[in-house]
């Protein structure tokens, strides 16, 4: 009986008085064997045929940069062509470096290897009047009894979106504990933010996260455990941001998902213009709330 009552405060202390940084350190790890899948894999996506002619300009630009001590913030004096687009090897790079970086149009991301910083000569946005939800969707939206809410469980999701999942090699991630732990501490200071669906038993079945500048989002991940959760959650996620004045989501690089949702390609020009006139201020301030269900949303 003695072993049983410590085993049950033993649960108590772990699901109730763990520390938050307890609880990252427990959620935020690789064991050495995930990590040399992710470096196998990364090399293998690197070497793909429609990549392998950049790598020979990607090394010798990181060997070039890493000599020169690095690229705290990039711009446009550090930006290559090949491959689209290279900015320079990320130097001590801190939550308010990457919040720097996003204001230039600029994000972090590597599967081997020292974090990079990186652009796009064309970025896929949504302008937030031009979402679209297919039909199907819709009504799947109007009798679900999933729940959607924002920044209940930030840490749970952007752990969840380096996980393997349909379409991605398994161990092919650039979610590494060192982005957790940034976009972590980014959500700390009230710029990261994740949207979660949950199911009527209170499991976490979808999410995504990303970060707000000004009236822009970055979407950086999502994912689903059940059939279009991530869907729902992200339809959820760009009906608020309209409601809140908010002018596009920017979702990177083109995927089948968010084409259908209305994103759209624009050239970087455009982009960083956009950037200019609407990221220096305005948004949502504080943690976020939902206020509109599913069914709301859907009709």
């Amino acid at each position: 009986m003695a072993n049983v009552a410590a085993s049950f405060l033993e649960i108590i202390a772990e699901e109730g008085d763990e520390t938050l940084a307890a609880r990252r350190r427990r959620l935020f790890r690789e064991t050495p064997k995930a990590k040399l899948l992710r470096w196998l894999m990364g090399t293998a996506y690197a070497c793909h045929p429609k990549r392998i002619a950049d790598l020979p300009f990607l090394l010798w630009d990181m060997a070039a940069d890493i000599s020169r001590g690095g690229t705290k913030i990039p711009s446009e004096a550090t930006t290559r062509p090949r491959p689209d687009t290279f900015a320079g090897v990320c130097r001590d790079i801190t939550p308010e470096r990457i919040i720097a970086a996003a204001r230039r149009g600029y994000f972090p991301w590597c599967h081997l290897g020292p974090l990079k910083w990186w652009t796009r000569q064309s970025r896929m946005v949504l302008f937030l009047g031009e979402q679209h939800m297919a039909k199907r969707l819709r009504r799947d939206m109007r009798k679900t009894d999933y729940r959607v809410t924002f920044d209940e469980a930030f840490d749970e999701v952007i752990k969840a979106c380096a996980e393997p999942r349909k379409g991605r090699p398994l161990g092919l991630t650039w979610i590494t504990p060192t982005i957790m732990r940034l976009y972590a501490a980014l959500h700390d200071l009230g710029f990261a933010h994740s949207f979660e669906v949950w199911s009527a038993d209170g499991r976490l079945v979808g999410g995504g996260y990303g970060i707000a500048i000004g009236r822009v989002f970055y979407t950086e991940s999502q994912f689903s455990r059940d059939s279009n959760t991530s869907k729902m959650g992200f339809a959820s996620l760009n009906y608020h941001l309209a409601k809140w004045g908010y002018v596009l989501n920017d979702g990177k690089d083109f995927t089948p998902t968010i084409d259908a949702m209305g994103f759209r390609a624009i050239p970087r020009a455009e982009f960083e213009a956009t950037l200019a006139e609407h990221g220096a201020s305005g948004g949502r301030t504080g943690p976020w709330l939902v206020e509109a269900d599913l069914a709301t949303i859907a009709a």
